[in-house]
Order: structure tokens, then sequence, then C-alpha cells
């Protein structure tokens, strides 16, 4: 077995907002989270990834904080928190809290303050930047806001910096103070018990906007050790910051124990493969699976050794999986199998984001008024000024809208899904009645149950945990295949991402199956035909 209790684990996303509510606001909660801990438990991950619930004004959905060591009143109270810890711990399940310090709230204590008084001592916590020649520092512009990225503060005439929302205001991390007082807040919440940071563009924290560096500034790896010693460096706790920026070598760097940063990153390398390179978000192309299939490798292979991979398919911010890279109409339970055991056989931290282990689907909407995401709504703008009708532009927003991954858990076939009495913040997808977790539980041959027998072979087999990874390099395009090796034991993972009959050979030793998504499989290897989206994962003799 391996040291640390994250490599041997499967980390399940919560996005609180729309996980479970308990009271009717139709607003998911904490106490509805804590309601669904048995379930949870049942699934058999081992932490939970909870996107923010810190207090805020929820421009974005909480990744604008106002308050590090508050709740949100529409999740609960600080007790509600202490409770799900405490009753997750009796379950054998970790919490892992989301952590944006890249940037905070403008309703935030510290701006606040910084703009009341030029003098506080928390001006110097924000980048702020004298005019040149009576405009913007510079023209750098805001991802989620559209314009620039620099607003004006009337009482001093200097620009503060905004490079998501207007609302989303940029830390100044080479301030040293502002640094100690991000460590004091970890460590609150370190010592309320919880085993985890997922860290918000981490890769953005040592920025030099006026040299427009915005990812992996000079002092970016300093900055992390210097957490690491200050916060968690003697327990055994798991670190995964998001990281659109890195490279293989990247996550390499971040997450090699000897350097003393993070546990692992996240590194999106293959969710380019169905994207135009240089395009914009909504430019999409068919799945190009060599693609794929190459970037997942060289994680592997660049962190064989050294560092640590982390495993996704998709989050809170991304498409739903199977839409995505699978099936929506008749093979949508074949493909989100295959997808599931396609990534769980690989060396790392496989992480579910909530209904993945039930297929739930992409939602798309007909108007901009069903849409809640703050960059979308943007785009949607912009969109329309550049000349596109409302229904070209929607076919756009429809692509990439982060609420397709944000409507509410669906858990029966019930008014609201189960998920609330009320009505619900953000519509349910009206494929609920047939997509449930009910519906799946009830069904031995559902995504749900290959989700549940998957994470129990990371927790017993030796050979996902730490095996070493071998890619099986002649086989065709749409067909992802490699084998993991630990001692004597050695297993073959196969998997079919094109919706037709595929040949391809595999190796000529007797196998034993582990798990397969259709109910029979190659008993003889050798030259086989892959059925559409097939899947399998066979001990070798």
């Amino acid at each position: 077995m391996q040291a640390h209790w994250w490599q041997r684990a499967t980390v399940y996303q919560i996005y609180p907002r729309s996980f479970q509510d308990s009271n009717g606001d139709g607003i998911g909660d904490i106490p509805g989270i804590i309601s669904r801990l048995d379930y949870l438990a049942t699934l058999g991950v081992d932490a939970l990834w909870l996107s923010p619930v810190y207090k805020s004004p929820n421009t974005d959905n909480g990744y604008d904080i106002a308050d590090y060591q508050a709740i949100d009143p529409a999740y609960g109270t600080m007790a509600d928190m202490d409770q799900l810890i405490a009753q997750a711990a009796q379950r054998g399940i970790k919490i892992v809290m989301d952590l944006v310090v890249n940037h905070t709230s403008d309703e935030h204590l510290w701006f606040v303050d910084a703009c009341q008084n030029p003098d506080s001592p928390t001006r110097d916590y924000y980048v702020w930047a004298d005019a040149v020649d009576g405009h913007a520092p510079n023209d750098l512009t805001s991802g989620f806001s559209g314009g620039s990225a620099w607003e004006l503060d009337e009482l001093t005439g200097q620009y503060f910096l905004h490079l998501f929302s207007k609302k989303q205001i940029d830390l100044n991390w080479q301030n040293p103070d502002l640094r100690r007082a991000i460590y004091r807040m970890m460590n609150f919440w370190i010592d309320k018990g919880i085993e985890g940071f997922r860290m918000d563009v981490i890769d953005m924290i040592a920025k030099e906007p006026r040299a427009k560096i915005l990812v992996n500034g000079p002092h970016l790896h300093e900055y992390l050790h210097e957490m690491n010693r200050q916060t968690w460096r003697n327990r055994d706790f798991l670190t995964v910051g998001e990281a659109w920026s890195a490279s293989p070598e990247d996550a390499r760097q971040y997450s090699d124990e000897q350097r003393e940063e993070l546990s692992m990153v996240f590194q999106f390398g293959h969710l380019w493969a169905d994207r135009q390179v240089g395009g914009e978000k909504w430019e999409q192309r068919p799945l190009d699976v060599a693609q794929l299939k190459q970037a997942l490798y060289a994680c592997q292979t660049t962190m064989a050794t050294h560092g640590w991979n982390s495993l996704f398919w998709s989050n809170h911010d991304l498409p739903r999986a199977v839409s995505r890279f699978g099936a929506t109409g008749q093979y949508r339970e074949l493909s989100a199998k295959m997808l599931a055991i396609a990534l769980h056989g690989l060396k790392g931290t496989p992480f579910v984001y909530q209904g993945e282990e039930i297929g739930m689907t992409d939602c798309p909407v007909a108007t901009i008024d069903q849409v809640n995401d703050v960059e979308a709504r943007t785009i949607y703008r912009q969109l329309r000024a550049q000349g596109d009708d409302a229904g070209t532009a929607m076919q756009k927003i429809n692509i990439f809208n982060r609420d397709n991954a944000r409507t509410p858990m669906q858990w029966t076939a019930k008014q609201h899904a189960g998920f609330t009495t009320g009505k619900p913040w953000l519509a349910i997808n009206a494929n609920y009645p047939r997509i449930n977790v009910a519906a799946a539980q009830a069904d031995y041959q559902s995504i749900w149950w290959t989700y549940q027998r998957l994470i129990r072979l990371r927790k017993q087999s030796a050979v996902l945990q730490q095996g070493e990874f071998t890619e099986l390099s002649a086989v065709p395009a749409p067909i992802v295949a490699y084998t993991r090796t630990w001692q004597q034991t050695q297993w073959l993972i196969c998997a079919n991402f094109a919706d037709t009959l595929i040949t391809v050979d595999l190796p000529k030793r007797a196998s034993e199956l582990i798990i397969s998504n259709y109910q029979d499989y190659p008993e003889q290897l050798g030259r086989v035909v892959l059925r559409p989206y097939e899947a399998f994962i066979l001990a070798l003799s």
C-alpha cells in the first residue's frame, strides 16, 4: 500500500447549491448533504470535495468569497458544517474544502476597508496600479465581465484588478501579510477537521499583471512551498490545484513530494481533444481520441515515478462527461460505463462529479433568461453585439454553458427529482423521470453499480493504486488500451470510444474478467471485435 490515503481514494465532488435541499427554498444546503451521507458511503467514496459554501454574494455561485470563516446562510450555519465534518468522519469520509485565494468578493471586509481608507493595512492585499495617460494601466480583459480587467477607484484615482467578474477582486500575493492571513484562515479549517483543499485557479496567484504574466508567475512555486510549510506540512492532507496552464511536466513539478508543494493538480490537456485549437469555447470539433489518449498517457508516463495524477472527466465548470465524450441516445449507459472504466483504470486519484455516477446529461436551454452562468451570459451579450441572432447565440452557449453541470441532482422520478419540495434555483433536466438515483440503484446493470465496483477496486487493488502503466500503441485510433502491472499481477484495460464495431489485436494470453460494461466479454484474446462503446478490465495470466 502507498503512503497517502488519497492515493487509494476516490473523491466525489459536490456542488452544494444543486445536491440536496433540506428546507424547501430550492437551494441545496449542508443539512441536505448530511442527509445523503449514507448514499455516498454506499457508493464507496472516500472524500467529498465541496464547492464553496463560504459567505458570498454569489455573483459566481460562491467563487466570490466575502468571508472565508463564515458559512453562507443559504447553505446553513457553521454548526451545520461542524456536523457534516463529524458525520462524514463517522462513515469514513473526509471533507475537502474548495479554496479560492486568487481573488475575493468586493464585499470582503479586506476590500471594503481598502476602498474606504487608502491607508488601510489591507489596501496592499489587492492589486492596484496608477493610470497611464489617463487610462487603465494596460489592455488586460476580464474573463467574466468582458471589457477591461482594470476598474477605476474614484476615491484615489487608482485602478484595481479583476480578471474574472467586477465583483471578484484579485489578491496581491506579493504582500507577505496577505499570505500570512491566508495561512491563518487555512489553519482555521484544518483545525476544524477537514482533510483537504481544492485550490481554484492556483496557477494565477503569482501573477504580474503589469507585465501581463497571469499564470505561472516567477514566485508561484515559492508561494506554494511556503503555504505547504505553514499549513498542512506534517499531515496526510490532500491538496489539488486547478491549473489550466499546466503541462504534464508542470504537473510533476507541482506534485513531486520532495518539493513540498501540492498533492496533485487538475491538468486539462485531454479536454482540448474536442475543441478547435486557438478557438473559442463553443467551437467544437469531433472528438479526436488519438489526441485524448496522447494527453492522458503523457500524464501517466511523466508522473510514473515522481508526482501524482488527478483523474477526471467533468466538474462544475465543464459539460457533462457522457454528453461530451460518450453518447446520450441508445448508448448512454454503455458509453458512460466505458468512460468510467477507461479513466478509473489509470494511475492517480479519480474524481467523480455529482450525477456522473448515474450518467446525467447536458441540459440545453432555449433562451438566455434560463441561463444562470455569469460567464455564459456575458458571452451571449458579446455574440449578439457581434451580429449573431438569438438562436445562433444560444446554440453556441449551450455547448459550454456551465449550467449543464449545475442542474440539480436527480434523485428520484418524483416532483423536482427529489431535490427540493420548493422551486429549484435552476431548472432540473427534463429527463429526470428516466435518469435518477433510485432507478439506477434498482438496476444492477446500471452505471451506478459500475462506479461502485470501480471505487471498490481502487481501494482493494494494489495494481490500480501502484501498478506501472504501459500503453498498447498498436491499436486503432478509437481504442484506448493499456496495461497496469504490479509485481506478478497484470491487468488489461480496453475501451472502444466509437459507436461502431472495431477490430483490435490484444495480447494472446489467458484472462479473467474484472469488470465489463457488456454482460459478456472476450474470453479469448488476440484479434477481437469490440462492440460500440465496449470496455473491460481483464486480469492477464
